[in-house]
């Protein structure tokens, strides 16, 4: 690599840096805010608090290193034109596929951090965050096995234990669920139990009464019961989603596993081919973002006057990537054997700096001068 090119890639770094910092600090501090009431209100320590932190971390610089690529890029190239450096190195000849170089080497950088982050680090910080939030939810529980007092553990629900026995039985149990806007349920038991299953845990409420309340026509409807089920892990976390629950599959298996995951998670088999090629597309993104900053304002001429809009056109450039990147997945979704369209969005970036570079050098070329 030559002086140039580590000069160059020096800078790059430093400016990426920056830009990567403020990013994550933003929506780091946008996230950290709900994230520090849902925690705290549930009674856990600054420690959980920053420990959920430090696994939302990987998500989120995987979310910000293509805008940060992008934007070191394009102010790089900025500077070095504003301070005529590069036209100091193209009047020493080198061309606009040579300045081009360390861009390229600054983007094949970012993105063998983006394939730690999206092939290794996001799936695994991803499966610990839901573990932790399980036992988080098991041990919210506990506010429930409260006697004597009505708590209400989520919006429209409402709990009652008149005592706790040493053995663990709840007695007397009264619990109202007035969630649903279309009717009311309320149930009682001379006893519970509360027990931990797979999906979360479970009140099991013996002998009982339930009451519903149809709100339409006010009409109430009882049952008596032996034994009834309910599930308090409702009350107390959200339900995951097949695209979660994808994101926290390792690489290696959907490579491998992606049939057995498809079943599992009662997923269509082109989510699994969508979500494999989804995390190889985040990286040629990068590579995309940082040529594409480059290119453009190379393109336009350095000027003064309109450089801010040769930027616009760089970040339109990219929205309209990013746009398409998005649209592509539906299609493989449907269809596995599609998967050639998740790279069309980086083939069209890379197509585009290509003829914006073609087309400077052209602009640029001495002609040749022929003595008489």
């Amino acid at each position: 690599m030559s002086r140039f090119d580590r000069y160059l890639l020096s800078q790059l770094m430093m400016l990426f840096g920056f830009f990567a910092l403020v990013l994550v600090s933003v929506y780091w501090v946008n996230r950290a805010v709900l994230l520090f009431d849902r925690l705290i209100a549930d009674g856990q320590s600054i420690a959980t608090f920053f420990e959920f932190t430090i696994l939302s971390l990987p998500a989120i610089i995987k979310l910000i290193l293509p805008i940060a690529c992008f934007a070191a890029g394009t102010y790089a190239t900025h500077r070095l034109s504003s301070e005529s450096e590069l036209v100091v190195m193209q009047a020493t000849g080198f061309s606009p596929w040579r300045l081009a170089r360390p861009f390229l080497s600054f983007g094949l950088l970012i993105g063998a951090m983006m394939a730690a982050l999206s092939l290794v680090l996001v799936p695994l910080s991803s499966t610990q965050l839901e573990q932790r939030e399980k036992e988080i939810a098991e041990t919210a529980t506990a506010r429930l096995l409260t006697e004597g007092t009505f708590l209400e553990p989520a919006k429209g629900i409402v709990f009652y234990i008149r005592d706790i026995d040493s053995d663990g039985v709840l007695r007397d149990v009264f619990l109202a669920d007035h969630s649903d806007p279309d009717q009311s349920m309320t149930y009682t038991a001379s006893e519970a139990y509360l027990i931990k299953a797979d999906t979360g845990p479970k009140l099991i409420m013996v002998d009982g009464l339930a009451q519903i309340l149809t709100r339409q026509d006010d009409r109430l409807f009882t049952t008596n019961f032996a034994d009834f089920s309910y599930d308090i892990s409702a009350l107390l976390t959200r339900g995951t989603n097949s695209r979660k629950s994808l994101q926290q599959a390792s690489t290696m298996d959907l490579i491998t596993s992606g049939d057995q995951i498809a079943t599992s998670l009662d997923v269509p088999r082109g989510w699994i081919t969508a979500e494999f090629h989804g995390r190889i597309t985040h990286i040629l993104m990068c590579v995309v973002a940082s040529l594409v900053g480059f290119s453009t304002l190379l393109l336009g001429g350095f000027s003064r006057v309109g450089v801010w809009q040769n930027i616009v056109y760089a970040f339109i450039i990219l929205i309209l990537l990013e746009g398409l990147k998005t649209g592509m997945t539906d299609p493989v979704r449907r269809d596995p054997t599609a998967w050639p369209l998740m790279y069309l969005p980086a083939l069209i970036g890379f197509t585009t700096v290509a003829a914006m570079l073609f087309a400077k050098s052209r602009r640029f070329r001495k002609p040749r001068v022929v003595n008489p």
